[in-house]
């Protein structure tokens, strides 16, 4: 055991990453697996080694200053009111994408996520979303409204410019024959998008942070922010909610400084 552990650890010190030293550590351990049914050996010392934690990836979520600039530099896309969806609403990709003109109630000001748009077995489907939490009612705000009735007549206009080429899917967002988008190409939107702004690199989903980290920043509840967002447990919203950056560290040890000294020291 000793050997494979030694020779496992001059792996990582030679600079090769920790994924490839596990994928290193699972071959061997195959192979000991093997020999042992062959009763070569009688233990398998890969099974007793140890390997440090892979290093976390986790995106820090765009500022809101840089939440802006993406949302002016989108604001003539064709998919400007997706965006808002995805930013102000923390809806997921499939959620945006599958969100029916029979889910809107413009007289109420409201809306309801129940369906997400999947690719299954190489078709794009319209399938229910996955929890109870993640079926729930949102209002509709001014600024997406104003989107959907944009969405509305610009739509009027390509079915009668497609005629009988036009596709009925009842989607909000389609292509220019009334087709399901393909999820990519939102993605490749974003993508492009936020290049032009000369934005840091975030992947699409990251949006769903970004909107818990502002809802957390405004002093919305964890519960309310759980119930906008759809999550299924509360633990992974309060998990965002915890989630803490130095100027959260700045205001927690000023209001700390202020309690004990009678001043907050900036």
């Amino acid at each position: 055991m000793a050997k494979v552990q030694t020779f496992l650890n001059e792996q990582i010190k030679a600079g090769h990453s920790v994924a490839k030293v596990h994928i290193m550590g699972m071959v061997l351990g195959a192979a000991l697996t093997r020999a042992m049914r062959e009763e070569l050996i009688t233990m398998n010392v890969a099974r007793l080694t140890t390997f440090p934690p892979a290093p976390s990836r986790k995106n820090k979520p765009w500022t809101a200053d840089e939440a802006r600039a993406f949302l002016t530099a989108a604001r003539t896309e064709p998919l400007y009111p997706a965006f808002v969806l995805l930013m102000v609403y923390g809806l997921r990709r499939g959620e945006v994408l599958g969100l029916g003109w029979d889910e809107l109630d413009l007289d109420e000001l409201s809306m309801s996520v129940c369906w997400q748009l999947q690719r299954i077995d190489g078709k794009l489907t319209r399938t229910p979303v996955k929890t109870d939490a993640g079926d729930r009612g949102l209002p509709v705000l001014p600024i997406i409204y104003e989107g959907f009735i944009e969405l509305a007549e610009r739509q009027m206009f390509a079915q009668r410019r497609a005629g009988d080429s036009w596709l009925e899917t009842g989607l909000v967002f389609t292509t220019r024959n009334g087709g399901p988008i393909e999820p990519r190409n939102l993605s490749r939107a974003f993508e492009r998008i936020s290049e032009r702004a000369n934005l840091r690199r975030i992947r699409l989903h990251d949006l769903r942070h970004l909107t818990a980290t502002l809802l957390k920043k405004l002093g919305v509840p964890p519960r309310d922010a759980a119930a906008i967002l759809g999550h299924a447990k509360i633990s992974t919203t309060l998990e965002i909610y915890t989630d803490s950056d130095m100027e959260d560290h700045r205001k927690g040890l000023a209001k700390l400084a202020k309690e004990l000294f009678g001043e907050a020291d900036e």
